[in-house]
Protein backbone atom coordinates (compact mmCIF):
# COMPACT_ATOMS: atom_id res chain seq x y z
CA UNK A 1 0.00 0.00 0.00
CA UNK A 2 1.09 3.55 -0.55
CA UNK A 3 2.19 5.80 2.28
CA UNK A 4 -0.93 7.94 1.88
CA UNK A 5 -3.23 4.92 2.29
CA UNK A 6 -1.30 3.77 5.37
CA UNK A 7 -1.49 7.26 6.84
CA UNK A 8 -5.25 7.45 6.23
CA UNK A 9 -5.63 4.01 7.80
CA UNK A 10 -3.62 5.20 10.82
CA UNK A 11 -5.89 8.22 11.31
CA UNK A 12 -9.00 6.08 10.85
CA UNK A 13 -8.18 3.29 13.26
CA UNK A 14 -5.37 4.35 15.58
CA UNK A 15 -5.52 8.12 15.94
CA UNK A 16 -9.25 8.14 16.57
CA UNK A 17 -8.83 5.68 19.46
CA UNK A 18 -5.81 7.49 20.92
CA UNK A 19 -7.39 10.94 20.79
CA UNK A 20 -10.73 9.84 22.30
CA UNK A 21 -10.83 11.18 25.85
CA UNK A 22 -7.09 11.86 25.88
CA UNK A 23 -7.52 14.90 28.14
CA UNK A 24 -8.65 12.51 30.87
CA UNK A 25 -6.13 9.67 30.47
CA UNK A 26 -3.22 11.38 28.65
CA UNK A 27 -1.41 12.33 31.85
CA UNK A 28 -1.67 8.88 33.42
CA UNK A 29 1.10 6.33 33.76
CA UNK A 30 -0.62 4.12 31.16
CA UNK A 31 -0.07 6.68 28.41
CA UNK A 32 3.52 5.45 28.10
CA UNK A 33 2.24 2.01 27.03
CA UNK A 34 0.03 3.61 24.39
CA UNK A 35 2.99 5.66 23.19
CA UNK A 36 5.12 2.52 22.74
CA UNK A 37 2.37 0.95 20.64
CA UNK A 38 2.06 4.16 18.62
CA UNK A 39 5.81 4.10 17.88
CA UNK A 40 5.58 0.47 16.71
CA UNK A 41 2.76 1.41 14.33
CA UNK A 42 4.74 4.38 12.98
CA UNK A 43 7.73 2.11 12.32
CA UNK A 44 5.46 -0.34 10.47
CA UNK A 45 4.02 2.45 8.32
CA UNK A 46 7.47 3.68 7.32
CA UNK A 47 8.99 0.16 7.21
CA UNK A 48 11.89 1.11 9.43
CA UNK A 49 13.82 -1.06 11.86
CA UNK A 50 12.39 -1.62 15.33
CA UNK A 51 15.29 0.25 16.93
CA UNK A 52 15.02 3.35 14.73
CA UNK A 53 14.20 6.67 16.35
CA UNK A 54 10.64 7.75 15.66
CA UNK A 55 11.03 11.47 16.28
CA UNK A 56 11.75 12.31 12.64
CA UNK A 57 9.19 9.72 11.49
CA UNK A 58 6.42 11.52 13.38
CA UNK A 59 7.47 14.77 11.69
CA UNK A 60 7.64 13.11 8.26
CA UNK A 61 4.13 11.69 8.61
CA UNK A 62 2.69 14.83 10.29
CA UNK A 63 1.48 12.75 13.21
CA UNK A 64 1.61 13.99 16.80
CA UNK A 65 3.15 11.68 19.41
CA UNK A 66 0.77 10.72 22.21
CA UNK A 67 2.04 13.35 24.67
CA UNK A 68 1.96 16.08 22.00
CA UNK A 69 -1.60 15.03 21.20
CA UNK A 70 -2.41 15.32 24.92
CA UNK A 71 -0.90 18.83 25.01
CA UNK A 72 -2.89 19.76 21.90
CA UNK A 73 -6.18 18.44 23.32
CA UNK A 74 -5.62 20.02 26.75
CA UNK A 75 -4.90 23.41 25.18
CA UNK A 76 -8.00 23.21 23.01
CA UNK A 77 -10.01 22.39 26.14
CA UNK A 78 -8.57 25.37 28.01
CA UNK A 79 -9.08 27.84 25.17
CA UNK A 80 -12.62 26.59 24.54
CA UNK A 81 -13.48 26.97 28.25
CA UNK A 82 -11.55 30.14 29.10
CA UNK A 83 -14.49 31.46 31.07
CA UNK A 84 -13.90 28.63 33.60
CA UNK A 85 -10.38 29.87 34.39
CA UNK A 86 -9.00 32.94 36.13
CA UNK A 87 -6.17 35.00 34.69
CA UNK A 88 -3.42 36.39 36.90
CA UNK A 89 -4.70 39.87 36.00
CA UNK A 90 -7.97 39.01 37.83
CA UNK A 91 -6.09 38.03 41.01
CA UNK A 92 -3.79 41.04 41.26
CA UNK A 93 -3.61 44.34 39.40
CA UNK A 94 0.18 44.53 39.13
CA UNK A 95 1.27 44.42 35.50
CA UNK A 96 3.88 41.64 35.26
CA UNK A 97 5.11 39.30 32.53
CA UNK A 98 2.70 36.63 33.80
CA UNK A 99 -0.38 38.86 33.63
CA UNK A 100 -1.70 37.01 30.56
CA UNK A 101 -1.12 33.60 32.17
CA UNK A 102 -3.85 31.63 33.87
CA UNK A 103 -3.94 31.58 37.65
CA UNK A 104 -2.62 28.26 39.00
CA UNK A 105 -4.50 27.32 42.18
CA UNK A 106 -2.74 25.66 45.08
CA UNK A 107 -3.07 21.90 44.91
CA UNK A 108 -1.65 19.27 47.24
CA UNK A 109 -3.15 16.12 45.76
CA UNK A 110 -1.27 14.49 42.88
CA UNK A 111 -4.56 13.25 41.47
CA UNK A 112 -5.82 16.83 41.16
CA UNK A 113 -2.51 17.98 39.68
CA UNK A 114 -2.77 15.33 36.96
CA UNK A 115 -6.33 16.37 36.13
CA UNK A 116 -7.18 18.35 33.04
CA UNK A 117 -8.01 21.55 34.94
CA UNK A 118 -4.68 21.87 36.75
CA UNK A 119 -2.40 20.40 34.06
CA UNK A 120 -4.28 22.37 31.39
CA UNK A 121 -3.38 25.60 33.18
CA UNK A 122 0.27 24.58 33.46
CA UNK A 123 0.42 23.62 29.79
CA UNK A 124 -1.36 26.82 28.69
CA UNK A 125 1.00 29.00 30.72
CA UNK A 126 3.97 27.40 28.96
CA UNK A 127 2.73 27.96 25.39
CA UNK A 128 4.82 30.48 23.44
CA UNK A 129 3.28 33.94 23.61
CA UNK A 130 2.89 34.21 19.83
CA UNK A 131 0.62 31.15 19.84
CA UNK A 132 -1.17 32.17 23.04
CA UNK A 133 -2.08 35.50 21.43
CA UNK A 134 -3.96 33.60 18.70
CA UNK A 135 -6.27 31.89 21.20
CA UNK A 136 -9.07 34.33 20.34
CA UNK A 137 -9.28 32.86 16.82
CA UNK A 138 -9.77 29.12 17.30
CA UNK A 139 -8.73 28.07 13.77
CA UNK A 140 -5.53 30.13 13.70
CA UNK A 141 -4.70 28.92 17.21
CA UNK A 142 -5.18 25.26 16.23
CA UNK A 143 -3.04 25.62 13.11
CA UNK A 144 -0.20 27.43 14.87
CA UNK A 145 -0.28 25.05 17.83
CA UNK A 146 -0.29 21.94 15.66
CA UNK A 147 2.61 23.30 13.58
CA UNK A 148 4.57 24.05 16.77
CA UNK A 149 3.88 20.61 18.27
CA UNK A 150 4.72 18.81 15.01
CA UNK A 151 7.99 20.73 14.78
CA UNK A 152 9.00 19.98 18.39
CA UNK A 153 7.46 16.48 18.55
CA UNK A 154 7.39 16.26 22.36
CA UNK A 155 7.69 12.79 23.87
CA UNK A 156 6.82 13.86 27.43
CA UNK A 157 5.39 16.73 29.44
CA UNK A 158 8.78 17.22 31.11
CA UNK A 159 10.33 17.75 27.68
CA UNK A 160 7.59 20.27 26.88
CA UNK A 161 8.12 22.19 30.11
CA UNK A 162 11.92 22.24 29.69
CA UNK A 163 11.85 23.97 26.29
Amino acid sequence: MSLDVLRITYFSYVHSVISYGIIFWGNSSHSEDIFKIQKKIIRIIISSSKNASCRHLFKELNILPTQSQYIFSALLFVTKNKNQFLFNSHIHKINTRQTSNLYLPTANLAMYQKGVYYSGIMIYNHVPTAIKDLSGDRNKFKLALKKYLLHKSFYSLEEYFNT
